[in-house]
């Protein structure tokens, strides 16, 4: 064997095991700061309700546990984001229909144009009908093939839209709006792993309940958790006395999440045990209200 047919055997020996051995073990992630980043969406209200905008981040403290944390990520930007839309398409919906698609539209004409959105509707059961498209038009002739019929899963439905944005949303920013009219009869998912589901996927749920119809016993049961949902989540909650004000709410809903600011911090706490924490942010204006996710879970 010649020296120069050696050298070239032993070349491609070396550069076989470097190939393999990069393989075997990919270089060190350099992101750990990143990954343990919790991000807050925060709306902050006037007394009238309206969103209040332009604050500076030296008004924002943020609180984990009680502890004070570092800000280290601040803005007030219009970004697109994930959205599912939760329709009750139960039997008691049918004299609704019209009103809840028409406010549903003029929700998503006021949102970014660049959102995707995907609808799911629910009776007894949950049902993707349409999946993310940023395209109204065909959002539209998906809203109004719904048929209304059957009883209320309202918690099964927005577990399974949880579970859709966390393996389909392209956008960081997740959000579900649900319209319903009634209590939930028919879940089999429970309130208490659903208000967890969407902690650990930091998604924000607003709720319209046009419940003036229901028995007050079954209202104040469907209001309840509707506010519970909400105001764990960062969300909001309606309950119109008319189904003709769910014209003006939709588009309240889409200003809000246009309007939110998002105020980031790398945990004190720096246990990766899966423990829940509690988050509370306070804002220095006069007679605000602040509204964000009531906490999350660490990484494991």
């Amino acid at each position: 064997m010649s020296l120069r047919v050696l050298l070239i055997g032993l070349t491609c020996i070396a550069l076989s095991v470097a190939q393999n051995a990069s393989r075997e073990a990919p270089p060190e992630t350099t992101f750990r700061t990143t990954s343990d980043l919790v991000q807050l969406n925060v709306s902050v209200l006037d007394a009238k309700g309206n969103m209040v905008r332009e604050l500076p981040q030296s008004a924002f403290t943020v609180y984990e546990d009680g502890v004070k944390q570092e800000i280290k990520v601040f803005r007030q930007e219009d970004v697109p984001v994930s959205m599912g839309l939760i329709i009750d398409n139960s039997a008691s919906m049918q004299n609704k229909k019209d009103r809840v698609i028409s406010a549903t539209l003029a929700m998503i004409k006021a949102s970014n144009p660049q959102d995707e959105v995907f609808v799911i509707n629910f009776n007894e059961e949950a049902k993707l009908a349409q999946d993310f498209t940023s395209d109204i038009g065909v959002l539209e002739k998906s809203l109004r093939g719904i048929d209304t019929q059957g009883e209320t899963a309202m918690r099964d439905a927005l577990l399974l839209g949880i579970e859709h944005l966390r393996h389909r949303a392209k956008r960081d920013k997740r959000v579900l709006v649900v319209i319903t009219d009634g209590d939930d009869n028919s879940s089999v998912e429970t309130q208490p792993h659903l208000i967890e589901a969407a902690h650990q996927n930091n998604v924000l749920i607003y709720g319209i309940g046009l419940l003036a119809e229901e028995q007050p016993l079954n209202a104040a049961r469907a209001k309840k958790q509707i506010d519970e949902l909400t105001l764990a989540t960062g969300g909001r909650a309606w309950f119109p006395g008319d189904v003709a004000e769910i014209a003006t709410i939709t588009p309240e809903i889409a200003h809000e999440i246009r309007n939110q600011y998002v105020v980031g911090y790398t945990p004190s706490n720096t246990a990766h045990d899966g423990t829940f924490r509690k988050v509370r942010v306070e804002v220095a204006a006069p007679d605000v209200t602040v509204r964000t996710r009531s906490g999350y879970y660490a990484r494991r």
